[in-house]
């Protein structure tokens, strides 16, 4: 699995101290800083501590399965504001780098809500996931088919069905134009048209 963070504090030199601090317990593979330059923090033949408790796909854990990216942004706390273009380009070059070194379906290129939906809003409904699927780095539908059940579609997909927040999780990445929270028509056809991708 890849998954992809923001940092979620003030500057991108606290971000990188925490994460290269032991006592913190936090850390990722790579951080990407707004301007486009990479830091490398883990091999990614290790386990870095980056998803907590986390769920997708029926596993549990994700630590042990998976390479996780931070990338600079102060988030939703500290002014939350779009990716730059620098920055954006970085991450695209890093992923399709991982991806060609793994066998990481696009299904399982996530984001940190897509796993911990109740505690996590990360990257969030500004990260261009669309542009990223484009360039062949995760998964990405502009359709809508007819809706099914939503439930199904979404454990089909890999959420957890009984986090709470699951719904508003599905939209910041799938459909960040309606972050209603709710299981409304565009929510359920979107989701219907993506499990079509992975069945």
């Amino acid at each position: 699995m890849l998954v992809l963070h923001y940092t979620g504090m003030k500057t991108a030199d606290a971000a990188l101290a925490r994460l290269r601090d032991p006592a913190a317990k936090v850390s990722a593979h790579y951080l990407v800083d707004e301007d486009g330059t990479v830091v490398a923090l883990v091999a990614e033949q290790h386990r870095a501590w980056h998803a907590g408790v986390s769920f997708w796909r029926g596993a549990r854990g994700l630590n042990d399965r998976s390479i996780g990216i931070e990338i600079v942004n102060p988030g939703h706390e500290f002014g939350y504001r779009p990716f730059p273009a620098a920055q954006m380009a970085a991450l695209r070059d890093l992923c399709q780098g991982i991806l060609a070194r793994h066998a990481i379906p696009p299904r399982n290129v996530v984001a940190h809500s897509d796993i911990a939906p109740d505690r996590k809003q990360d990257p969030g409904e500004l990260f261009d996931w669309r542009w990223l699927a484009a360039s062949g780095v995760g998964l990405w539908s502009d359709d809508f088919a007819s809706p099914g059940n939503l439930p199904d579609d979404l454990a089909a997909l890999g959420y957890d069905i009984t986090a709470r927040d699951v719904i508003m999780a599905f939209q910041r990445h799938f459909l960040p134009e309606n972050l209603s929270g709710v299981a409304d028509i565009p929510t359920r056809s979107r989701t219907a048209a993506l499990r079509k991708l992975v069945s």
